[in-house]
């Protein structure tokens, strides 16, 4: 198992719900060790974190330095003209035939309904779809699927179907646009980050973020005080985006 496998197989552990499990599988085995005291503290840690992060204040507070950062790297973006559009990965599940017999939209699926936008308006005259996965269907073929039903030409889609995390996708994706002018396409949350990693590369990108977590302003003040799936979803999210740039800034990024 390589370093990077290994971080995110950790990280996964250490957030809802997998933190959850972890820390009850704990607290039982301490309990049959005599450690009673000790147990309930862990399954009551275990519980408040889950509790904690499910609350919409947590969640937008969390998420919110995240989207601040992709909203002002937005704003810099040069309002044309670029060589390609790439939108990375995360918005769409390949068919699974037969009881998934065509592409799935994620919560990520923005960013291909962005993409797609942004060709329309003449920002580029392509659009690459940068996703691997393995299934039959990688999940740059299942965006073009998505994206030549949006109206996109599929001469006018590349396919980048090897990448498999967002270093790969950078990784790839530079071999095929080299030094030409790239509109990044990528979740709020995670725009931060692949700006970071594509400058690194050496690539020329300018931000154009999508699937934003909705405003405070748009919940009833009750809300706020009741733990959601949703709110859980985003603190999720937006901790694994905090861990993964500290990863990368440890060194990760040095594969590119």
């Amino acid at each position: 198992m390589d370093t990077f496998v290994l971080l995110k197989f950790l990280a996964q552990l250490a957030l809802p719900p997998a933190s959850l499990a972890v820390g009850l599988v704990v607290a039982i085995a301490l309990a049959l060790l005599g450690l009673r005291r000790l147990a309930r503290l862990v399954a009551v840690l275990a519980v408040a974190e889950l509790l904690v992060l499910a609350m919409p204040p947590v969640a937008d507070a969390l998420v919110a330095p995240l989207q601040n950062e992709a909203r002002a790297a937005a704003k810099a973006a040069p309002a044309c003209c670029y060589d390609a559009i790439v939108v990375l990965g995360g918005g769409i599940g390949p068919a699974l035939p037969p009881d998934v017999p065509e592409p799935h939209l994620t919560d990520s699926a923005d960013r291909i309904w962005h993409a797609a936008r942004l060709y329309h308006r003449g920002l580029a005259p392509r659009i690459i779809a940068s996703g691997g996965g393995a299934a039959e269907m990688s999940e740059a073929e299942a965006m073009r699927l998505f994206l030549t039903d949006l109206g996109v030409p599929a001469q006018a889609i590349v396919l980048e179907g090897n990448s498999l995390n967002t270093i790969e996708n950078i990784r790839h994706v530079r071999t095929l646009v080299k030094d030409g002018r790239v509109a990044l396409v990528t979740s709020a949350s995670h725009m931060q980050r692949a700006l970071r990693l594509a400058r690194t590369a050496g690539l020329n990108v300018a931000a154009f973020p999508t699937d934003w977590s909705p405003p405070a302003e748009g919940r009833a003040s009750w809300e706020n005080w009741l733990p959601s799936l949703g709110a859980l979803s985003v603190s999720t999210i937006a901790l694994k985006e905090i861990l993964a740039n500290a990863f990368d800034r440890r060194g990760a990024s040095l594969t590119l």
